[in-house]
């Protein structure tokens, strides 16, 4: 028998959490072990969602000490799902094509928000699994119980339209980072990441409409070595840019002769934009970088984050 410690607990829930903001804004906090990751526009530096989380199970135990599951789908309770399966350290899919050979099988207790009660009652209708629930009539479930017997029908068939839930905090500081799979040391090709991270780092910044006084690069060598170099700016800035610029001649700087295995870049010093002051000097310059970032944003926002990241690729192929 062990003592719980919620202190310890709390400790390393409020870590984990703290290594997923490298990866997306949008995170519920489910429970105190439990997240939910609103992966959409995130990918840009990863080639599927399968290699994210692959790197964010890697970081945790390399970081923190221990193990994760993760759950992945196209919505909640699929994700949920998915996370419960075979344990420990492992990585589930859970998508809707896949809901009849996964998750159809399995008994009608191991459904999401399925209490003692209702499994009681199920089993007195000869429904034993998920799959037996799911082909049942949705009007007999909802005689038996209600609107919760809709629900369950849903669930049962991988139907969940809930978002996930974030609290709107004006962050601290933003930033992005990728472990490579494979030892990098070329400066132009560290470079093509660092313009991803860059772009990817300051998209969510002006999301959150605010500006950053400082610029931070971050690499980690193959021996494992870590090295952090930052600049503090005289005028703040949402310009992806003027901080890819800055973060080049700070990767310069740290570089030196490693192989690295590790890049990210960070921005700090956060501050409202409506409080930015704009040196009179660069202003005009700053002006046409602004509307080409925000004409950049809104095709992310319209027709996915990848966009302009799959059309400079296709670009570089045709060269």
């Amino acid at each position: 028998m062990f003592s719980s410690d919620f202190k310890v607990y709390n400790k390393y829930s409020n870590a984990v959490y703290e290594i997923l903001t490298n990866y997306t804004d949008k995170i519920e906090k489910f429970s105190i072990d439990e997240c939910f990751m609103d992966m959409t526009g995130c990918l840009l530096n990863y080639t599927s969602l399968d290699e994210a989380a692959r790197e964010i199970s890697e970081r945790i135990y390399r970081e923190l000490g221990f193990t994760v599951n993760i759950g992945m789908s196209s919505n909640k309770l699929l994700a949920k799902m998915a996370s419960d399966f075979e344990k420990p350290n492992k990585i589930h899919t859970l998508y809707k094509h896949e809901i009849g050979t996964k998750m159809w099988n399995l008994p009608v207790n191991e459904l999401f928000m399925v209490g003692k009660k209702s499994v009681e009652k199920l089993r007195a209708m000869r429904i034993n699994t998920i799959g037996d629930l799911a082909n049942t009539d949705r009007d007999k479930l909802v005689k038996h119980f209600g609107k919760f017997g809709s629900q369950m029908h849903n669930y049962a068939n991988g139907i969940d339209d809930s978002e996930v839930i974030h609290l709107r905090q004006k962050p601290k500081g933003v930033g992005n980072e990728t472990t490579f799979s494979k030892d990098i040391s070329d400066y132009n090709k560290l470079c093509e990441y660092l313009h991803g991270l860059a772009e990817q780092t300051m998209y969510r910044l002006r999301k959150e409409n605010m500006s950053a006084t400082v610029v931070a690069v971050k690499i980690k060598t193959n021996k494992f070595q870590l090295f952090t170099k930052q600049r503090k700016l005289q005028v703040a800035t949402d310009n992806t840019k003027e901080v890819y610029e800055i973060a080049k001649e700070l990767l310069k700087e740290v570089l030196e002769k490693h192989s690295l295995r590790l890049i990210g870049i960070r921005v700090d010093g956060l501050i409202d934009n409506d409080a930015v002051q704009i040196s009179f000097f660069d202003s005009e310059n700053r002006d046409k970088q602004k509307k080409l970032d925000n004409t950049i944003d809104k095709l992310k926002d319209k027709f996915g984050y990848d966009t302009i990241g799959k059309a400079r690729e296709i670009k570089k192929n045709e060269l």
